[in-house]
């Protein structure tokens, strides 16, 4: 068995550092070829590590310029450094060079989503599909293209083809609970996650179990925000017209009503999961949650304290806990 069919029996399996070590033991002998060169900057990209990664891809793509192999995983480096237009030229030359490989197709579609140019990254999945119309990974990537698109519905359907091929197929599988907690169907993307994590507990997590309050934090930000925008102007209206004050007083209590409903509507269904899976995140994004849950919670009392009595301190400390809000939100990022 040579070492790259090793390393890739290893990644199979989720062993990707078993397999980086097969593919290293391989560059000993054959330090130029161009197929381990791609496969180490694949492993690597697969671990996140971006920089390691692109420095093997471009070690490869100058071992052998005219194979589209090589510049398809450099175009894959390049989305996982964010460096969209670089990818695109990579990802354009792979097809120039091999026009009838249905991946140098995928991977032009995916660096065409970075660009958001929906309607071509569409054609390429399609070409790609023509040429393998079997192939898991191309109706996954077309779903993602839908799904970036804003058409779920087409998202679904793709995956919903893909699974047909492969029940078992982990991305399929992920795809389906992304979808299903984008129209916040809690309780079914809830069930899915746990399904795939009990299968690939390797590329599935407990991390990926909080994604209901790291997700209602999200939401929480951007709409605290707009809200806090809306009932502090008219607050500040109500300076001049009187009037204005009845107003943010009621802006005020439904930004806060909206704010309780939602996060009702996404944490009873999560139940108390994702609750106990937050101690595996590490501790600073455990932290930056902590400190965004009680942010959130503050600038709801807040505006409901606004709302009952329009003491104007409410409002100054409401933006307070707001800008704690958002920097929780950047250091959770981070």
């Amino acid at each position: 068995m040579t070492a790259a069919s090793r390393a890739r029996l290893l990644a199979g399996v989720g062993r990707f550092r078993d397999a980086e070590e097969a593919v290293r033991s391989g560059l000993i002998e054959l330090p130029s070829d161009p197929e381990l060169l791609a496969l180490l900057a694949g492993l690597l990209r697969l671990q996140g590590r971006g920089p390691d990664a692109l420095d093997a891809a471009d070690a490869a793509v100058s071992a052998a310029p005219h194979l589209a192999g090589t510049h398809i995983e450099r175009a894959e480096c390049l989305l996982l450094s964010e460096r969209p237009a670089e990818a695109l030229a990579e990802a354009e030359e792979a097809v120039r060079l091999d026009p009838a490989h249905p991946p140098a197709h995928r991977v032009l579609a995916r660096t065409l989503v970075s660009h958001r140019d929906f309607g071509r990254a569409r054609d390429a999945a399609r070409r790609a599909l023509a040429l393998d119309p079997e192939s898991v990974p191309d109706l996954l990537t077309l779903a993602e293209i839908e799904r970036h698109a804003g058409r779920r519905d087409a998202a679904r359907d793709a995956v919903r083809q893909a699974l047909a091929r492969d029940p078992e197929n982990a991305d399929g599988r992920w795809m389906i609970a992304l979808l299903d907690a984008e129209r916040l169907r809690v309780g079914s993307a809830m069930r899915g996650l746990r399904g795939l994590a009990a299968d690939h507990p390797a590329q599935l997590g407990g991390v990926a179990m909080t994604w209901p309050i790291r997700g209602l934090l999200s939401g929480m930000r951007r709409g605290l925000l707009v809200g806090l925008l809306l009932a502090g102007s008219l607050a500040l209206s109500a300076l001049a017209w009187p009037s204005a004050l009845l107003l943010a007083r009621a802006a005020a209590a439904t930004v806060a009503a909206v704010m309780i409903f939602f996060s009702v509507r996404v944490l009873i269904p999560a139940g108390r999961l994702p609750w106990r899976c937050l101690g595996l995140l590490p501790p600073r994004t455990r932290r930056a949650v902590a400190c965004g849950l009680v942010a959130a919670s503050a600038t709801v009392t807040l505006l409901l304290w606004y709302a009952v009595s329009t003491h104007s301190p409410a409002m100054v400390l409401c933006a307070g806990a707001v800008g704690v809000l958002l920097a929780a939100g950047r250091a959770e990022r981070s």
